[in-house]
């Protein structure tokens, strides 16, 4: 069964060919939520030519299901912000306002971050072969807004001390293989980022 040890203090990206970038996330444990993880993060990147900087401060429960986010992003149109709050069954709301496109999603999922990623593999607990849905919240680095992502995650042979995962989601037509380190973060998310040493 897929186990991955306490997160590091802190962990970086650089982003490619998709955008140019850089990802910084530290993680801590949750004030807020027992046995849970509080992660505070920063993406900076220039993508289609448009330069913009995403914050997240993301609180999970003891079993990595996304309770909060606060996400904020500042481009060239301004600052704005959003907050999630999940209350840990698959039920949304949205700046204060039920969300119920969002139903069944359990993770928040940042069209900025690689970070986000490391979120339902941590719930699975998959064997080698298994499979799961992962719908999510998934938040647009631009404007922010908020929709449902359909997602797929099929844990595939471990590479030495490291999990590998194939990752489909249909609605961008993209696949690809994630490879995950002991604490399961993302080490190699091909054409969108890799873990900084």
């Amino acid at each position: 069964m897929s186990t991955f040890v306490p997160p590091p203090a802190t962990a970086a990206w650089t982003h490619e060919h998709a955008r140019q970038g850089f990802e910084v996330v530290y993680f801590r444990p949750s004030g807020d939520e027992p046995h849970g993880q509080h992660i505070v993060g920063c993406t900076t990147a220039v993508e289609d030519g448009l330069t913009w900087t995403v914050d997240y401060d993301i609180t999970l429960d003891a079993d990595w299901l996304t309770r909060r986010a606060v996400v904020t992003g500042r481009s060239e149109a301004g600052t704005r912000s959003t907050v999630l709050q999940a209350d840990g069954a698959g039920r949304w709301r949205v700046d204060g306002a039920p969300a119920p496109h969002l139903d069944g999603c359990l993770d928040v999922d940042l069209e900025s971050s690689a970070m986000t990623n490391t979120l339902p593999v941590h719930r699975f607990r998959l064997a080698v072969g298994g499979s799961s849905a992962a719908p999510a919240a998934y938040v647009r680095a631009l404007d922010l807004s908020v929709e449902r992502l359909e997602q797929n995650y099929r844990r595939f042979a471990d590479e030495g001390s490291r999990q590998a995962y194939d990752y489909s989601a249909e609605v961008f037509d993209f696949r690809c293989r994630l490879v995950y380190d002991e604490a399961g973060l993302v080490l190699s998310y091909p054409g969108i980022a890799t873990r900084a040493a």
